[in-house]
């Protein structure tokens, strides 16, 4: 009897943000920027869904996917179908009225599900949220609003993707790819490091043994040795420990996509 694959489609979280190591890396933002449309898109034509934790921002990575989705949205795969969740901490949308919210929720039906959170990061219907007022949220809403939204959303995905990452300046208990990639590594979800553009996951990359040190490299953001226990036998994602080093090295972008493409079959084919 013939043995047939079948392949699981993922909800994949992707973890990203600027990273500060751009210029010394000779590349610019819109490098990072191109590298995430790019992965992005070979991920919805793959049939996944992706998923991400985002601000509100009009020219942030947020607004970056909910046009991908529009493009992508009469692909076969896809008719119909929500492709992308944008997972909104308390602290981000508590910020906005309830007017602004509701013309940025009627502007972007159709390619994307917005999850508003609650501050302890349970989901609010829109329209209990669009009955609370807007308010500045203090220091321990951040810390808590955002952690609670990084829970809530590792416990719907099935894999992360980490680039980039500033590690300076960040609202929240640590640097935000880096507390996603450790709440990742804690579960043992799936988790790819693409560290050719600098930043918070080219140090976590390093920290678990997968690249030298550099020039760039910082030893002194909070939580970098928390890192320290893990080792890239704990990615758990389908790849070799020579893949996972050319995937934490690489700055070309179909390089990275063909490794993570690579992985997530391995990880998620099943035979029939």
């Amino acid at each position: 009897m013939t043995v047939q694959k079948t392949t699981v489609l993922p909800t994949v979280a992707i973890s990203t943000s600027e990273s500060p190591d751009m210029a010394a890396l000779g590349l610019s933002e819109a490098h990072l920027r191109d590298a995430m449309a790019e992965l992005a898109l070979q991920l919805l034509s793959s049939g996944s869904s992706l998923a991400y934790g985002g601000d509100l921002r009009s020219d942030g990575f947020t607004e970056l996917l909910f046009d991908l989705v529009t493009r992508y949205r009469g692909h076969p795969h896809h008719a119909g179908k929500i492709t992308v969740t944008d997972y909104l901490a308390w602290p981000v949308h508590i910020q906005m009225t309830a007017d602004d919210l509701t013309a940025f929720s009627a502007g972007h039906e159709g390619s994307a599900d917005l999850v508003f959170l609650a501050r302890d990061g349970t989901p609010l219907a829109q329209e209990r949220r669009l009955e609370l007022p807007r308010h500045e949220p203090d220091e321990s809403e951040w810390t808590e609003g955002l952690t609670t939204m990084r829970l809530a959303m590792r416990d719907q995905t099935q894999a992360r993707i980490v680039l980039g990452g500033r590690v300076a300046g960040y609202k929240g208990r640590m640097p935000g790819i880096a507390e996603e990639t450790l709440l990742s590594l804690e579960s043992r979800q799936p988790l790819f490091l693409l560290g050719g553009f600098g930043g918070c996951a080219r140090d976590i990359a390093e920290t678990i043994g997968l690249v030298d040190p550099w020039a760039g490299s910082r030893s002194d953001w909070t939580e970098r040795p928390s890192f320290e226990r893990y080792t890239p036998s704990d990615l758990y994602n389908g790849l070799s420990d020579e893949e996972n080093a050319v995937l934490a090295r690489t700055p070309h972008i179909q390089q990275a996509v063909t490794l993570v493409s690579q992985g997530l079959r391995r990880i998620f084919s099943t035979g029939l």
